[in-house]
């Protein structure tokens, strides 16, 4: 299972490290405690949409541009997912539905 805070931490820290710049930086630009900050980068905490915005604010990024950025990741961890998961119990006959069933119930 992917986790929204860790995605969110990691894309939160790739942004930081590219920008060449330390916690204590981005943690004292953003107005929150070093700790705190390590924390949502780890996907230790569930950050608030206000300490997000202060986040992103601090590294110069837009929340919208750093959300579509864990929502494109997210998107690529489920379709990954979706193909590992299970298709039910292969004992069972399943009904097939060919292209032509949908385009005639269409």
């Amino acid at each position: 299972m992917v986790l929204l805070r860790r995605v969110i931490g990691d894309t939160l820290r790739a942004q930081r490290l590219e920008q060449r710049r330390t916690l204590r930086e981005v943690s004292t630009a953003a107005k929150v405690s070093l700790g705190y900050l390590s924390e949502v980068e780890r996907g230790q905490k569930e950050a608030s949409s206000e300490l997000l915005s202060s986040i992103c604010d601090a590294l110069g990024v837009q929340l919208s541009e750093m959300l579509r950025d864990v929502s494109d990741t997210l998107a690529g961890a489920e379709s990954a997912v979706g193909v590992l998961e299970p298709v039910g119990d292969l004992s069972e006959p399943r009904a097939r539905v060919s292209a032509h069933d949908v385009v005639a119930a269409a």
